[in-house]
């Protein structure tokens, strides 16, 4: 603010008279899960107070280690709960030195060195959300960046402008903030309502666009159909941790994570919605969730198969009850719509490898089991199988050799869990 008044030229008394206007009505506090080491000092005694317990974060910690006013294991909503409360509640008479009532507060979260991008994304959220859910403001500019570091510092700061009139004549705080600049390390505020904005693109979980889609005369049993995939999903749950330390091994590790996101969000989706009996119509449901709740290139592979398998479903010359001949059939025409937008065949290690076996032997059989069966069969062959697609092939080592494709492992665990194949029956123990 007080950079943008001194380029246009305005005098130092005015400059100091907004800075530190500025600086009196602004409410700060920190967070961090340790404290920052200094390049060229000896790290601290394992042993000291110094040192932060596993998952154990310090409120109020300064940026040259200053410490605290407490320690306490909490998620982020309770972290930014508690963070909050000391910077907004008037009755603490030890903190409430700034009253907020301005219909204008500007937001800043700052990055003290090691949060992530996306993390801090996160982070932004959840102040955002709790700013007007519990204290009723809505931030008419959000800044959220990393402006000032404590080097590596692996926390955050929240800090909170009380905008008021300069009294200089000139231009407004919130002019001043909204000024070009080309200082490095700074981030543009965001507007109120860029922030709030919605695209009319995207779709929510429910989407209200399932309403339109048309039953297709396939029917389903809703309470099967319940009843197997939730098994099949809570079985693909269960399997994360399996999934996420294969994909450690050969790929970027997030595998198992996005896996399990779907799964939960599916599963969602199950317990609050009531499945109409209509083949099309209750699937279109599930790739809608799918499409918003997974991300990664598998995301992306599972909502194009689930929306070829709709279209396949659609297209079936049969009315009349869904049977695993008819499911067989549209799984195969949606397999042949996959490969319009990705190379990857069986034996190149990816999740084809247990998409394909599950299709082909359903759609010869009719037997979900073996269909099943067939999936992990071709899961585990992937296990010493040299990568020609997916991360696996430039991260290179030798850890495909130890691992199956964590992705065929996670939808042969999945399908095994659809089957009603049970962990404990033989051949199926993780590899």
């Amino acid at each position: 603010i007080s950079g943008a008044l001194a380029a246009q030229g305005a005098s130092l008394e005015d400059v100091y008279k907004v800075a530190k206007l500025t600086a009196d009505n602004i409410v700060s506090v920190g967070a961090s899960l340790d404290h920052v080491h200094v390049p060229g000092r000896a790290p601290p005694d394992p042993n000291s107070d110094e040192i932060l317990a596993k998952e154990e974060v310090e409120i109020g910690m300064g940026i040259h280690n200053e410490p605290g006013s407490g320690r306490a294991v909490v998620d982020l909503p309770e972290l930014v709960k508690r963070m909050l409360q000391q910077m907004l509640d008037s009755k603490d008479e030890d903190r409430a030195f700034l009253n907020v009532n301005s219909n204008e507060i500007v937001l800043m979260v700052n990055n003290l060195g090691g949060v992530s991008v996306l993390e801090l994304g996160g982070i932004t959220a959840e102040v955002v959300t709790q700013l007007e859910k519990t204290y009723n403001i809505k931030p008419v500019r959000t800044l959220a960046g990393t402006y000032m570091t404590s080097l590596n510092g692996l926390g955050f700061s929240i800090s909170i402008l009380n905008v008021v009139n300069t009294n200089i004549g000139g231009p407004s705080m919130l002019q001043l903030l909204d000024a070009p600049s080309e200082a490095a390390g700074w981030a543009a505020p965001i507007r109120k309502e860029t922030w709030e904005a919605k695209s009319s693109e995207t779709r929510g979980g429910s989407s209200a666009g399932n309403e339109d889609v048309k039953p297709s005369g396939l029917k389903i049993s809703p309470e099967t159909t319940k009843t197997v995939l939730t098994a099949g999903l809570q079985r693909l749950i269960a399997a994360e941790p399996d999934v996420t330390k294969y994909d450690t091994v050969v790929g970027d590790g997030d595998c198992g994570i996005g896996l399990k996101r779907g799964a939960e969000a599916v599963l969602k989706l199950l317990s609050e919605a009531q499945l109409s009996g209509d083949a099309v119509v209750d699937l279109s449901k599930i790739v809608s969730v799918v499409e918003t709740s997974m991300d990664g290139t598998s995301g992306a592979l599972y909502a194009i198969y689930l929306n070829s398998l709709v279209h396949s479903l659609r297209q079936q010359d049969y009315y009349g009850e869904a049977t695993p001949k008819v499911w067989g059939a549209a799984l195969k025409q949606a397999s042949e719509a996959l490969s319009k937008y990705t190379p990857a065949q069986p034996g190149d290690r990816t999740l084809v490898d247990a998409l394909h076996p599950f299709v082909e032997t359903l759609s010869s059989t009719g037997d979900v089991k073996k269909a099943a069966e067939a999936s992990r069969k071709g899961a585990e062959g992937t296990k010493g199988m040299k990568a020609s697609l997916g991360r696996t092939v430039y991260i290179g080592g030798s850890g495909f050799e130890q691992v199956p494709d964590p992705g065929a492992w996670g939808l042969s665990e999945f399908f095994l869990g659809l089957a009603g194949i049970k962990t404990s029956e033989p051949g199926y123990e993780m590899v």
